[in-house]
């Protein structure tokens, strides 16, 4: 057993000032990532600084129309909240998704967003990594590849996916974070703050070193547009995604105006298919349509020996999101 410090603090700049005096310390928020980690060995820090007492736990609608939550609003409190049921409703339908009511409860906005991958080689803390053991070599790439590892963003060092439902829904609405450190504080656009793997997988976000992420801010919601979190997995309840869509769609008549479509459990991080969006704006709301933007979402994937069928499996995803949403069937 490895002894290690606990400090609970009273304010942001307190966290920040104790997190940058050793490398190896470790923000504490609902701590159901984390915990996990240190039990495994894979995460070692010799400090663990608690930040859920920081009174980073409101969501608040801005005056732009944007909304504003607390890195440590829970996962259930951000599911439930009025604002986020009736004008992000892809949202609400992501986080009541993933994991047990009893690991919501605990799980925060912060954390979720710097969640880490459940890639069974990054956590036996033996097998070759180069997450956890830079130029070690990833394991998963010739090794047993079917749930957990993407086709999307991958490169030769990485092919974990990102496995958070929470994301990929942000990624689709658009959304800032807001971070804290040393130097001041900052905003990283949603779509720029997980980093792909390519030869450098043990960088997962643009943190910079003992930066604190405070809020999440979505962008204004697309009013008159629907939505929905459509997760496909092997068994209905308490399983990352194997492959899911999250799809906001704004339509005129049987034309659409406007499409976001951000996908999980084939990237490497929340993937946004900007390309598909363009190609559905302006289009008629068609099976032949959608058909040809879930190709699009999917060009360039890199299958690997088990996760193959994760393309059209992918592309499931989005044709059964989009007829739910262009025919009025969602709930």
């Amino acid at each position: 057993m490895r002894a290690l410090e606990y400090t609970r603090v009273a304010s942001p700049e307190q966290a920040i000032s104790l997190h940058s005096s050793s490398e190896a310390t470790a923000f504490l928020a609902g701590g159901t990532t984390l915990l996990d980690l240190v039990k495994l060995d894979i995460m070692q820090p010799d400090r663990v600084v608690d930040v859920h007492t920081l009174g980073l736990n409101r969501i608040e609608t801005l005056a732009d129309g944007r909304t504003r939550i607390g890195a440590m609003v829970t996962n259930t409190e951000l599911a439930y909240h009025p604002r986020i049921r009736n004008d992000y409703a892809v949202l609400s339908q992501a986080l009541l998704s993933g994991a047990t009511t009893q690991l919501r409860n605990k799980a925060t906005t912060g954390g979720n967003v710097m969640q880490r991958v459940r890639c069974n080689y990054f956590r036996d803390g033996v097998s070759p990594c180069n997450k956890r053991t830079p130029g070690s070599g990833c394991a998963a790439i010739g090794g047993h590849n079917r749930s957990v590892h993407a086709v999307l963003g991958t490169s030769d060092s990485c092919i974990a996916t990102h496995p958070s439902d929470m994301c990929v829904a942000m990624a689709a609405i658009g959304a800032t974070v807001e971070v804290q450190g040393p130097a001041g504080k900052r905003e990283i656009d949603f779509l720029d703050f997980h980093l792909l793997p390519g030869t450098t997988p043990w960088k997962e976000h643009a943190l910079k070193p003992d930066e604190l992420i405070t809020h999440v801010t979505l962008d204004a919601p697309l009013r008159g547009s629907t939505s929905g979190y459509l997760k496909l997995r092997d068994r209905a309840s308490y399983q990352f995604a194997l492959a899911s869509s999250a799809v906001i769609l704004l339509m005129d008549g049987q034309v659409i105006r406007e499409a976001r479509v951000a996908l999980g459990g084939v990237g490497t991080k929340p993937w946004r298919a900007l390309e598909a969006e363009r190609a559905l704006r302006g289009s008629a709301a068609t099976p032949a349509n959608f058909s040809k933007a879930a190709a699009i979402a999917l060009q360039g994937a890199v299958p690997y020996s088990h996760n193959g069928y994760k393309i059209p499996l992918g592309q499931q995803a989005i044709v059964r999101n989009l007829t739910t949403l262009a025919t009025g069937d969602a709930a």
